[in-house]
């Protein structure tokens, strides 16, 4: 079917006499896939144990007898108000203990047994249905899950969290020594005295709040894999998925992954953040190393503006496709949208979509219209790798415990990892994330921002890493604590120590109120002088070379960054936030040091190569001149050199048989691209 492409449709929403013209708008624009019954619970079961299926039965024959594939959803994300009026016990509580009430969507707490009752019932009703249905292409479990709710502190939430706990401690004094309960007087005695971290008088046991993250995340999976194991008796192979929401602090994806077949992600890039394409390609980047590398699908996007933000701006002409042609340079196999027709009413109506409530003679439509050509012309892609020789690790328990609180510094981890990554980017680099236990053999360099928990068995594997020949980039506060989150003596890092080659004797966090006392100077020949903020450290050298030192203050010339030779590698340490150009330059000097360079160089365009294609991509307001050659996959036309637009998109052929015409450049050389 070549790539997939549409969106949700709701048809739901409408009169039966419009579906027709939906199948015919479909048609037009080329789409061949669209999600189904996300939100339809309250009408597939409009009372307790009455279920009438009949609407959908149409709405799937007739999608079927136009040739469009149905991603059916389990309609599980949002209970209709006679189970919440029946099971009151089943809606979720804040830390307050407040209520959260019906009257929106994801009103359930993922522990409750009433909840999963229910849910499990409805998806055997529609596996039992719809299972072997010929429109069937996939199975969309729930929606966005934890999106809304994934801290629940309810007493279904306690009982869980309880049997979670003797689980995975065994015995309440092997928790009672993972949580450090003897500091406070919060040593427990059963299992039985434990609760969720409610809001206390105080700071909250650290590890406690650690393991509840944890726990909230496997909660949430335990709902997943309830209905993927019902959907799979009735449909053994038919592929599975639910939709992420891009680097999503509650939900741990590493561990959810495995139990997707096919990772499927919800991104909504703000057209008003400068940064959006580099955020947008975070995003994309993460949903393929999730997947192990395999392709993956944009299960939803906004055609221009969204409902939510403060200000919703919209997507300027050809932004649209330009982000929906970047998710499939970087490994999507299909693109789509939420939704199909802009609702008229409740809390979406204002969230732009496919047709929109102006009708089809708009901008949007023709957009939509065009990208459905573009993709159509790119199915040599599909199925098509994209290879990286950097990784970037992602921990989102090190997230968790960060941003707990009692810490020397209010950090921002996600914003850290963005720092990094955007040099990456802007670079055109190709980047892997990666969990801290992977097998990193692949990579040539790894950075690790602000890897803070650092159990013996990860900092052991990393060192192998080194030895056996990677480069290995560490940052301020990392290395500080075990798996229980107690810190390691010694002078941090672990077992990452003598890898690193450096002491850290005293943090120095900086305010962060853009005073000049929230700035710290730093001097080198390699990178020349730049400023920190955030952080600095008290770092002995012990092994390491110093490339850049603190300069001014009490750290006056004490190491700020430093490169340790260990074994047949080497292990980089910075020990403040570098400004964006001194991040940056810190990046190409440590690629450099491997000879890792850009293969399509050049400011202001994106460049991604997948298989044989390399994607062009200007996101800039003005345009962009490139004098890469070949033929281009969109229009089949032959170009010395690309202008592109604003917002312009060249796939240019790379495969061999079009090297002998137009040769390309050998991937195993930088190439530069000039752009004005």
């Amino acid at each position: 079917m070549g790539l997939r492409y549409g969106g949700d449709y709701n048809p739901e929403q409408w009169a039966e006499e419009v579906w027709a013209d939906d199948i015919r708008l479909m048609k037009e624009a080329g789409v061949n896939f669209v999600t189904v019954g996300v939100f339809s619970w309250a009408l597939l079961e409009p009372a307790d144990g009455v279920f009438e299926f009949g609407w959908l039965d149409r709405v799937l024959d007739l999608l079927h007898s136009a040739g469009i594939r149905v991603d059916l959803a389990t309609a599980t994300a949002s209970p209709p108000p006679w189970l919440t009026t029946a099971h009151p016990e089943m809606l979720p509580e804040d830390e307050l203990g407040i209520t959260r009430w019906p009257g929106s969507r994801q009103q359930y707490s993922p522990t409750s047994p009433a909840y999963r009752e229910h849910a499990a019932r409805l998806v055997r009703r529609m596996a039992e249905r719809y299972g072997s249905h010929p429109a069937l292409d996939m199975w969309h479990i729930n929606n966005e899950y934890g999106c809304h709710t994934n801290l629940d502190y309810s007493d279904n939430a306690a009982v869980a969290f309880r049997v979670w706990l003797s689980n995975r401690y065994g015995s309440i004094e092997a928790l009672n020594a993972a949580w450090g309960t003897i500091f406070w007087s919060q040593r427990y005695s059963s299992f039985e005295e434990i609760l969720p971290p409610r809001i206390a008088p105080n700071f909250r046991n650290p590890t406690q709040l650690l393991d509840f993250h944890r726990f909230s995340s496997n909660a949430l999976l335990e709902c997943f894999l309830l209905e993927k194991a019902i959907v799979r008796e009735y449909s053994p192979d038919i592929p599975v998925t639910t939709n992420f929401i891009g680097a999503f602090k509650p939900v741990d994806y590493w561990s959810w992954a495995p139990h997707l077949d096919v990772i499927s992600d919800d991104n909504y890039a703000d057209p008003l953040d400068p940064d959006s394409p580099m955020k947008a390609a975070f995003s994309r980047d993460l949903m393929r190393s999730l997947g192990g590398g395999k392709p993956w699908l944009l299960m939803e996007q906004a055609t221009s503006h969204v409902q939510w933000r403060p200000t919703n701006g919209r997507k300027a002409t050809g932004e649209m496709q330009a982000l929906s042609l970047q998710a499939v340079a970087r490994g999507a196999d299909g693109i789509n949208f939420f939704q199909w027709r802009q609702s008229t009413s409740g809390a979406e109506k204002f969230h732009s979509s496919m047709v929109p409530h102006s009708g089809t003679d708009t901008r949007i439509w023709r957009s939509v219209v065009e990208l459905g050509s573009q993709l159509a012309a790119l199915s040599s892609v599909q199925g098509a790798a994209v290879p990286a020789r950097v990784a970037l690790v992602l921990d989102w328990e090190s997230w968790w415990a960060i941003e707990a609180g009692a810490m020397p510094q209010t950090l921002d981890y996600l914003a850290t990892l963005e720092t990094w990554y955007k040099a990456l980017y802007e670079l055109n680099v190709p980047v892997d994330f990666v969990h801290p236990s992977a097998d990193l053999s692949a990579y040539e360099v790894v950075f690790a921002p602000q890897l803070y928990l650092l159990p013996d068995e990860i900092g052991s594997r990393l060192a192998s890493y080194v030895d056996g020949g990677g480069t290995l980039v560490l940052t301020y506060f990392s290395g500080i604590a075990d798996e229980n989150d107690h810190a390691h003596l010694g002078g941090y890092l672990g077992a990452l120590r003598e890898v690193v080659g450096v002491r850290i004797e005293e943090f120095a966090p900086l305010p962060l109120d853009n005073t000049p006392h929230s700035e710290v100077h730093v001097s080198g020949d390699r990178f020349g002088d730049f400023t920190g903020t955030i952080w600095s450290e008290f770092v002995t050298a012990v092994t390491a070379e110093t490339l850049a030192k603190f300069s001014g203050g009490d750290l006056d010339g004490l190491p700020a960054v430093t490169k340790n030779s260990f074994g047949h590698g080497a292990a980089w340490y910075v020990a403040t936030q570098p400004e964006p150009a001194a991040v940056a330059a810190i990046v190409d000097t440590v690629l450099a040091s491997v000879g890792v360079r850009p293969e399509f160089a050049g400011a202001g365009l994106e460049a991604v190569r997948r298989g044989d294609a390399l994607f062009l991509i200007n996101h800039r307001s003005s345009p962009a001149v490139t004098t890469i050659s070949g033929t281009d996959l969109l229009t089949g036309r032959t170009h010395a050199g690309f202008t592109l637009q604003p917002h312009g998109v060249a796939v240019v052929d790379l495969a061999p048989q079009a090297q002998t015409t137009h040769p390309s450049p050998a991937r195993d050389r930088k190439v530069e691209s000039e752009v004005h």
